[in-house]
């Protein structure tokens, strides 16, 4: 929604049923209160929550208090608080953006390592393949086609930045032909985190990848799962080590100058 359009109010009710609550746990309940709401498809994406006074009298807190919870809200990718003749607290689109920060965060603060992240990427990846195997349409895989040949054409003319973006962008190409946004979700979040990973330990080149793709493309549009699945984890397992080889002289090499 623009920020100049028109205020879509929440359908059906004009009193949401917001109830006072204690100020000892104020912040927790209205947040939860509004989370209900939203369960209950009393408020739906792109609704304008009352306004703050309003809001704040109907709970009976302050205003302090009330901003917080909405920034709280904010936060969690729930509501976007707009400035101006139009603004408020509105209800956001469902977005991934929550999750795959959250694993970022998770992995920066030490909570996943390499190891893991690998780990998880071939069990996801896995599931992926053998699901694409089976819903993957023709327009879809020629997409894919398409994708490892740029990909191709970047790492001959030596664009390392492009290379790396295209072969993120297959994977989550790839999990899209599955048709789950929980799957998709999944892979993006993952995808940050070695992107993340990767910056750290800087780009290489993996001569192995190209082939792989275009091998495990050729299964796919075969629908021969359980070669397309081998193809997949052989791909990682050796893309893995070759990021730990990267990784471990990263470390000695800090140790050294340290």
């Amino acid at each position: 929604m623009g920020r100049g359009s028109a205020v879509k109010e929440p359908s059906g009710r004009a009193d949401l049923g917001f109830a006072p609550i204690a100020p000892k746990r104020a912040f927790e309940e209205i947040t939860e209160q509004i989370r209900q709401l939203l369960a209950n498809g009393d408020l739906k994406p792109g609704d304008r929550l009352p306004a703050e006074a309003d809001l704040a009298v109907r709970f009976s807190v302050s205003r302090n208090t009330l901003r917080e919870a909405l920034r709280t809200l904010e936060l969690a990718g729930i509501v976007e608080l707009r400035k101006g003749a139009s603004g408020g607290a509105y209800v956001r689109q469902g977005s991934s953006g929550v999750i795959v920060t959250g694993l970022r965060d998770l992995y920066h603060l030490g909570a996943i390592n390499p190891d893991q992240l690998t780990e998880a990427r071939i069990w996801l990846e896995s599931v992926v393949v053998r699901v694409a195997c089976e819903r993957a349409t023709e327009q879809e895989l020629d997409a894919l086609d398409a994708n490892v040949t740029a990909a191709a054409k970047a790492e001959k003319a030596g664009d390392f930045v492009r290379r790396t973006e295209l072969h993120r962008e297959f994977h989550l190409m790839l999990a899209a032909t599955t048709g789950n946004p929980i799957v998709q979700i999944m892979m993006e979040s993952v995808m940050e985190v070695l992107k993340q990973f990767v910056g750290a330990i800087g780009p290489a080149n993996n001569p192995f990848t190209i082939p792989s793709k275009r091998r495990l493309l050729r299964l796919i549009r075969a629908r021969d799962s359980e070669k397309a699945v081998g193809e997949m984890t052989r791909f990682l397992e050796k893309l893995h080590a070759r990021y730990m080889e990267r990784w471990t002289v990263e470390k000695l090499n800090e140790r050294a100058g340290s």
